[in-house]
């Protein structure tokens, strides 16, 4: 018989040594993950702060608790591995497996949820592409329930249980279950279609067959979620039914929409001086666009003639000057992108010049010192940070920012375009979402070009440095130009009928409204109303009115 206890000179516990080894191996996991603990969760926790690292913040405070539990549980498996009870307790021991199982199914679940999924919607949100808008919410909904899928499956695996049976069974139910949800699986492949094509993104302006404008709010596995705007309710509709609908996008190419008011006029009125009343009518509102120098005089008649012949509201008189200010603002964003091009065209030419022979690193650092130049102009300097050893040149905003700046007119233009008193509250952060956005992807475009210049010199790409300056422009072009020619008001005859006496000329009257998306998307509907109330009455006052 063993004897635990012996008395000597002192007394002292005497411990089996297999127990001994137990306890020794219990302080140092204790003591390990105590450590661990520490660094982890105090250390990098307070670093994580002063740096400001939101991601790091909340990828701390959701491992804390699980790496706990997975920690005790470990340690336990461990001791009783150490100690050689696996045979006399092999149930715990399949027991802890399956619980390390579980707390890992639900630490990767907590991660992907909460940190990877809101990382890649940043990512997104700093991406021009519209795919991974669309992508990354569909799989934040369909990543975790295969997670916890497979992690089921391993937990009851672990526990011993005999699942061959359970494959068999399932492998049978295939065709059964894919028959019967042969709706959800086609409509989450459309989901996917619409992905690959990307025919819309979130918050475009879409209508849909039946002559219904709708909103795009998400798409799910199964259903996309649009908001009727006409109804103010959401309306859910199957991946597979949208996916083979014919859409009219609103918001593409842009957010400008093409209007259509057809107006009658008498048969004996002067058509050219029909169009002429019709043409200042529609360029003097605010919101139509036009050429600018046209509409800045036309505003001015326009509420003259109104001011004389109406009772003007002080929300009428604020319309003008609103329209006014932000009709200048445009101007003078439209003689800056003038400039620029100027300059990039200039710009393109040293570089043809220059690129025949080859780019030498004097005259790479000549092509560099012109694209700075060009960059000033933008609102944009040069900073500079070691990497690798090596001195790099980035480009961020000014911090002297002149007032003529393009980032600075644009800034300027979308804060005057915020007082219109005819947008709502929400408007104010369209805007400036939108106008941010397309900032900081000018910013990262003109970085990139940048490195482009400075690794020309290292014979990378060195005869497409004039095509990677054209890409630029286009694309600032085609984000920034305030008006195109093809805009234009258009007003002509569309067709005659006779009766009553004289007969009518029908007047297709089209333009374009500046934001289709403001004012919850009723903009146009309003604007489109105000143009043909005030031609209507122009009209009469001429006596062409039919």
């Amino acid at each position: 018989m063993l004897t635990l206890l012996q008395t000597s000179n002192s007394s002292d516990i005497y411990l089996p040594p297999w127990l001994q080894q137990g306890l020794g191996l219990l302080v140092i996991g204790i003591v390990l993950g105590f450590f661990l603990y520490l660094i982890l969760f105090s250390t990098l926790k307070s670093f994580f702060r002063r740096s400001s690292n939101e991601i790091g913040i909340l990828t701390l405070n959701i491992l804390q608790t699980p790496l706990l539990i997975l920690f005790v549980i470990i340690v336990l498996k461990v001791l009783i591995y150490s100690l050689g009870l696996l045979e006399n307790l092999p149930f715990i021991q399949r027991l802890l497996t399956a619980g390390i199982v579980a707390v890992i199914t639900y630490l990767l679940d907590r991660l992907f949820t909460q940190v990877i999924a809101y990382s890649l919607s940043k990512y997104a949100e700093k991406t021009e592409a519209d795919w991974d808008d669309v992508l990354i919410p569909l799989i934040k909904n369909t990543l975790p329930i295969l997670i916890y899928l497979i992690g089921g499956f391993l937990f009851i695996q672990t526990l011993g249980i005999d699942l061959s049976g359970l494959w068999v069974a399932f492998g049978g139910m295939t065709f059964v279950l894919g028959f019967a949800l042969r709706d959800i699986l086609s409509n989450f492949f459309s989901g996917l279609v619409l992905l690959v094509d990307t025919p819309f993104q979130f918050g475009d302006v879409v209508a849909l067959e039946d002559g219904s404008v709708a909103i795009i709010k998400s798409i799910g596995i199964r259903l996309t979620t649009l908001y009727l705007i006409e109804s103010h309710c959401d309306l859910l509709v199957p991946n597979a039914a949208l996916e083979s609908q014919k859409l009219v996008n609103f918001s593409r190419p842009n957010s400008s929409y093409y209007y259509t008011i057809i107006v009658p006029i008498r048969a004996d009125s002067d058509p050219n001086q029909a169009i002429k009343i019709i043409e200042e009518v529609v360029l003097s509102h605010p919101d139509v666009l036009g050429d600018l120098n046209n509409k800045l005089v036309a505003i001015e008649n326009f509420y003259r003639v109104t001011d004389q012949l109406l009772e003007v509201e002080d929300n009428l008189l604020s319309k003008k000057e609103a329209g006014r200010q932000r009709l200048i603002a445009e101007e003078k964003v439209k003689v800056k992108l003038e400039k620029i091009k100027t300059e990039i065209t200039r710009l393109v030419d040293k570089i043809k010049l220059m690129e025949m022979e080859g780019l030498d690193s004097g005259e790479v650092r000549e092509i560099q010192g012109y694209y700075l130049d060009i960059v000033r102009l933008v609102g944009l300097e040069t900073v500079s940070e070691k990497q690798k050893g090596q001195k790099s040149l980035f480009l961020q905003e000014s911090q002297n920012m002149d007032e003529d700046a393009l980032i600075s007119l644009l800034r300027s233009w979308y804060k005057n375009w915020q007082e219109d008193p005819d947008l709502r509250d929400a408007d104010d952060e369209v805007l400036e979402n939108e106008w941010e956005r397309k900032i900081y992807f000018l910013t990262k475009r003109m970085n990139k070009l940048l490195q482009q210049i400075v690794n020309s010199g290292q014979g990378f790409s060195e005869t497409k440095l004039d095509d990677y300056v054209l890409e630029l422009w286009k694309w600032i072009e085609e984000r920034f130009q305030t008006y195109a020619l093809w805009q234009s008001p258009k007003i002509w005859m569309q067709d005659m009928s006779m009766g009553g006496g004289l007969g009518t000329i029908n007047m297709a009257v089209k333009f374009f409204v500046d934001n289709v998306k403001l004012e919850q998307c009723q903009r146009g509907n309003r604007i489109r109303s105000e143009v043909h109330g005030e031609i209507v009455r122009r009209l009469r006052q001429a006596y062409f009115y039919r």
